[in-house]
């Protein structure tokens, strides 16, 4: 019961990464304010975690609706232990055929929302020396074809962590960041990849193991997050089954 008393917003709590991490924090006793655009999806998550969870629909591209998202889990609860900036899109294209609304749409939704949410959500953190878990991923730490964009976007994640890290060093916030490769959820398995692209440049990232489960990156936020990992802040943990090693 590493969480009883605490609360956590979760973004992406919908499915996936987002869902697996909702069940392991109220297993352990947080109550989970929840975040997604699917409402569907959101309502299913809700009803595997029970009461202790709240929920509210929203595009997190929005700046205006990452604010409100914050101020309505806080007067919810009460308080703000955690957020987990977990939400994300990923797309696999040829760079020069990347239009400016499909690159808009992954800033917004893998950088932007992480900003804004964190920004609202820090001043509540300070109050009860809470902390920040990211999720980005392998993208974020190698270079990779023909996901150029998502590349972008989680090296940002990477440098937001490791930014709000040092600027709150002095102050009670942790932040850290999960660097997922493959992870079996909606999102991989719909992935959707060009046909005419060479295979051999993507072989440095597929990996030899497969992927992991949600419930592995669900576990080692579950860490992260609480008071046993009191002194780690501005890490970076793969999760990756080696693919980064080397």
């Amino acid at each position: 019961m590493r969480y009883e008393g605490k609360v956590a917003l979760l973004t992406g709590a919908g499915s996936g990464i987002g869902r697996a991490t909702a069940q392991r924090l109220a297993s352990e006793g947080a109550r989970i304010f929840g975040h997604d655009v699917n409402a569907d999806a959101l309502a299913e998550t809700a009803s595997m975690v029970g009461d202790a969870m709240a929920t509210r629909v929203g595009d997190v591209t929005d700046p205006e609706e990452c604010t409100a998202t914050v101020a309505e889990a806080v007067e919810r609860f009460g308080r703000l232990d955690v957020l987990g900036n977990i939400a994300g899109i990923a797309r696999s294209e040829h760079v020069l055929e990347v239009s400016v609304e499909q690159y808009r749409r992954m800033m917004a939704v893998n950088v932007d929302a992480y900003f804004f949410f964190a920004q609202a959500a820090i001043p509540h953190l300070l109050e009860t020396s809470g902390n920040i878990v990211n999720i980005a991923s392998n993208a974020g730490l190698m270079g990779q074809a023909y996901t150029v964009v998502y590349c972008v976007t989680k090296g940002a994640v990477v440098q937001l962590t490791r930014a709000l890290a040092m600027e709150f060093i002095k102050q009670p916030l942790r932040v850290n960041a999960i660097a997922p490769a493959g992870v079996l959820t909606t999102l991989t398995q719909t992935y959707q990849i060009p046909e005419d692209i060479d295979f051999e440049l993507m072989a440095p990232y597929t990996g030899y193991r497969g992927m992991a489960e949600a419930d592995e990156v669900a576990g080692l936020f579950a860490y992260l997050a609480s008071d046993e990992a009191k002194s780690i802040t501005g890490s970076i943990h793969s999760i990756d089954n080696g693919v980064t090693a080397g």
